[in-house]
């Protein structure tokens, strides 16, 4: 009796960490960590979602009775866990370099003072989506015997609509990523056999978005960066601003 009321709170703070991260937008963090229309996120509400998310997955390690085996809240094979998440962080940048370039036609590298934060928003968003959904709610999926492949689109497609990239105005870039996202993490922790590595892939791939576009996720559209509002408000190249005493010169 008390192993299931263990199993069904861990359960319910699966669902809490769902919840949080729908809220992701509201706290400006993940993928929202970013000044978006002018105004920049505060970063103790940042911290709060951090701190939030932290808290629930150390309650679930506690409370549920085997995490790291029922539910993949562990570090899995130690060989497969290293062998995969270099080859998971490795095509994550790759992908991260090749979109920079299609979109940009360049790297759009941010400003040097933003690295930190940028570092761990991107640490401590893998850290809490990849035990929230490749950990957790994967496990729970799997526990009550849905096979795991399945298992693995199911709770892709739920993390992709917990991060809101499909909503009006977002890239398709961002939601393609939050759905790959899902699915590579979740085939790497059934195969390791804990999400060790899908959080090192996931937080590399993550800050590498961040490096080559300047942005933590939240793409601007086409011809919105702050460098091409800049361009448009310049003076075209060859043209000269002429002034009033200008004018009344040539009027004479």
């Amino acid at each position: 009796m008390e192993t299931t009321l263990r199993v069904l709170v861990g359960f319910g703070l699966t669902f809490l960490l769902v919840m949080l991260r729908l809220e992701a937008q509201r706290f400006g963090a993940a993928e929202y960590d970013e000044a978006i229309g002018g105004r920049a996120s505060s970063p103790l509400r940042r911290l709060a979602w951090y701190v939030m998310g932290v808290v629930l997955v150390a309650a679930i390690l506690v409370i549920h009775p085997s995490p790291s085996i029922d539910l993949f809240m562990g570090p899995g094979d130690r060989g497969l866990t290293i062998l995969l998440g270099m080859a998971y962080a490795l095509a994550g940048t790759g992908q991260a370099l090749g979109f920079a370039y299609l979109y940009y036609r360049r790297l759009r590298l941010p400003d040097a003072a933003s690295y930190p934060g940028a570092l761990i928003n991107a640490v401590a968003t893998a850290f809490v989506d990849e035990a929230a959904f490749r950990g957790a709610l994967l496990g729970f999926l799997v526990l009550v015997g849905i096979d795991p492949m399945i298992s693995v689109v199911i709770q892709a497609l739920v993390y992709t609509l917990a991060t809101r990239t499909g909503a009006p105005g977002r890239d398709p870039y961002t939601f393609a990523l939050a759905l790959g996202i899902g699915l590579v993490g979740g085939w790497v922790t059934i195969q390791t056999g804990g999400f060790a590595a899908s959080f090192f892939g996931h937080a590399v791939t993550r800050f590498a978005v961040f490096l080559t576009t300047g942005h933590a996720g939240h793409l601007a559209p086409r011809g919105g960066e702050r460098e091409d509002i800049e361009r448009r408000r310049r003076t075209p190249d060859g043209w000269r601003v002429v002034g009033p005493a200008e004018h009344a010169r040539r009027d004479r």
